[in-house]
């Protein structure tokens, strides 16, 4: 199956802003983000298909996932 990831701030480093990647069926958001090369440490905030989610969401085929780092400020 194919998911759609979009990625945000300093999670782009050395990566393409939007990435299409290949899964196997039943794979997880945790499984999307590992297959990228970034630590699950990394990623503060989850949305599938434009809802907060969650880590152990499985995502289906054609899911659009993005993932954004911890935000600081003031």
């Amino acid at each position: 199956m194919q998911v759609k990831v979009k990625l945000f701030f300093t999670l782009r480093r050395g990566r393409s802003r939007v990435v299409d990647i290949q899964l196997n069926p039943g794979a997880t958001v945790k499984e999307v983000i590992i297959n990228l090369g970034i630590k699950p440490s990394e990623v503060a905030i989850v949305m599938v298909n434009g809802h907060y989610s969650n880590m152990e969401k499985q995502v289906d085929d054609g899911d659009i996932v993005a993932l954004f780092p911890p935000i600081g400020g003031g």
